[in-house]
């Protein structure tokens, strides 16, 4: 079965969490917790999936050029390779972790990166 969609806002990565964070309520674990809600959301999913198969997770992320950058720059940079954190691996995490209880499952898959295209800051991801 493969499964297609796309979560609308800037792709984050997975931050290294504590015990403290079940009721500390750091930024950067907040803007990760939102973003993963807004994951499942757009998945059609209200509690992560449990795997029984083995499944492929793949995904383009387009991520949010930085406000300093002159028009210029941003023009020149649209659609472009993104080789500035969030790091591949670390967003392959945030998703795989947000949507599957056991993503131990998952063997295989393409993970990319681009500064926004002009559509707006997502991730288009696939698995089946």
């Amino acid at each position: 079965m493969l499964k297609r969609f796309i979560i609308r806002g800037n792709p984050t990565g997975k931050p290294r969490m504590t015990r403290q964070d079940k009721w500390k309520q750091r930024p950067r674990v907040m803007r990760y917790r939102a973003w993963a809600d807004a994951a499942r959301a757009a998945a059609g999913v209200t509690t992560k999936v449990v795997l029984t198969n083995p499944t492929t997770l793949t995904f383009r992320a387009y991520l949010a050029m930085p406000a300093a950058w002159s028009a210029s720059k941003r023009e020149a940079m649209r659609g472009q390779p993104c080789l500035s954190k969030p790091d591949r691996d670390n967003l392959d995490k945030a998703l795989a972790d947000a949507i599957f209880e056991n993503d131990e499952c998952v063997y295989a898959g393409d993970q990319e990166k681009f500064w926004d295209d002009g559509s707006g800051p997502r991730m288009e991801v696939e698995w089946w």
